[in-house]
């Protein structure tokens, strides 16, 4: 057999946690045979098929696409799908849920407060004017895409919260992706909602409670660089604070 073949066994300690228990928090461990190109998850699906049907986690697309299998893996905020077993043999592994969320069990977390800002920062197109479906698309030039299209690729995947150390300390902040996601719309030349999200954004929650530690934008499994959009939106706070920007959507000179 090859080197990429051949089938190893790693240890894997997963956080065990049920809320609704009273008991605290634990670590067990798993001895899980893996080969070349099995990833994090399908070994934690090894253990739920083989093991231990009581772990509970999430996944979906198993492709880094859908954003649901998130988790602390040896500290750091990944995607076990996008993540392989054979880079951490023949060391001990250890799983958690992504930090700075409720646990609802093992590695499921409670998405609820991502969700409401995700909601309060009206993530849709707010056109100037509705058109019938019949009249077509509202069109943009390639250029104009560029303007907000690294933005758009954001999956909702929550590792840029867990990594984020000022929603840790406030629970309040807004937050890495759905800021990012405010300023893939207002950056959109189709979209003329910067005042319906102006309160969001220029609040104390908002881009002002970034302190631009960046390791959001290092975990991001797509190269969204959520930092770079709320730093982006720094300025433009600042221009809104002293009527600049309405001052320019006047004139024509916005988007």
């Amino acid at each position: 057999m090859t080197a990429e073949t051949n089938t190893r066994t790693i240890e894997i300690d997963v956080l065990r946690y049920d809320p609704d228990s009273g008991a605290p928090p634990r670590y067990q461990t798993y001895k899980v045979p893996f080969q070349h190109d099995t990833s994090v998850l399908v070994g934690l699906q090894y253990i739920k098929d083989n093991l231990d049907g009581t772990l509970t986690f999430r996944w979906s697309c198993r492709m880094a696409i859908c954003g649901s299998c998130g988790t602390m893996i040896n500290g750091i905020p990944q995607l076990s799908c996008h993540t392989f077993l054979r880079d951490y043999w023949p060391k001990k592994l250890r799983i958690d849920p992504l930090e700075h969320f409720p646990i609802i069990k093992d590695l499921a977390i409670d998405q609820t407060d991502f969700l409401n800002k995700l909601d309060s920062v009206k993530p849709y197109l707010i056109p100037k004017q509705e058109k019938p479906i019949s009249e077509g698309a509202y069109l943009q030039t390639p250029k104009q895409m560029e303007q907000y299209y690294n933005y758009s690729q954001c999956i909702n995947c929550l590792l840029c919260y867990a990594a984020c150390p000022q929603y840790g300390l406030t629970p309040t902040f807004t937050g890495p992706a759905a800021l990012a996601l405010l300023h893939r719309y207002n950056a959109d030349s189709r979209d003329v909602g910067w005042s319906a999200r102006s309160d969001v954004l220029n609040s104390e929650d908002g881009v002002w409670r970034c302190t631009l530690v960046g390791y959001c934008s290092e975990v991001c499994p797509k190269n969204v660089d959520p930092a770079h959009a709320i730093n982006q939106n720094k300025v433009n706070s600042t221009l809104d604070y002293f009527g600049v920007l309405k001052l320019l959507s006047t004139v024509g000179l916005g988007k």
